[in-house]
């Protein structure tokens, strides 16, 4: 079993930054791609961004690209989101999983396991 961990969320006003950390522990894989994802309050869930085991292949959605930054350290087997320029739009509760193949997506059913989520709040 794996446990993953979001913090760093947080309220912030509108043009300001916070940056997400994910913590994966427990029966990790050796080798998994990591992603983000949100829900904002009546709203589907949807995909923010991937990366993969090396940090050389990511994705972005459309709506953060310029603004938001994956990154991970796998020695410490995390992975962050930093979030610059927020918008009152980006205002959702954000996840993070994993995929044990390796294979940054945008797809839900990709993803292993799910952590319980950071609530971001950003006011106009």
């Amino acid at each position: 079993q794996v446990q993953l961990v979001e913090s760093g969320g947080g309220l912030v006003q509108a043009g300001g930054s916070l940056r997400l950390s994910c913590a994966a522990s427990g029966r990790t894989f050796s080798t998994y791609a990591m992603g983000w994802f949100r829900r904002a309050p009546g709203k589907e869930r949807e995909f923010v961004a991937a990366i993969s085991w090396s940090g050389g292949n990511t994705l972005y959605a459309d709506s953060v690209k310029g603004r938001f930054t994956i990154s991970r350290v796998n020695a410490k087997n995390t992975v962050y989101l930093q979030m610059n320029s927020l918008k009152p739009e980006d205002t959702a509760v954000y996840y993070c999983a994993t995929n044990s193949r390796d294979l940054p997506s945008r797809y839900v059913p990709v993803y292993d396991y799910w952590g319980q989520g950071t609530q971001v709040t950003v006011s106009s």
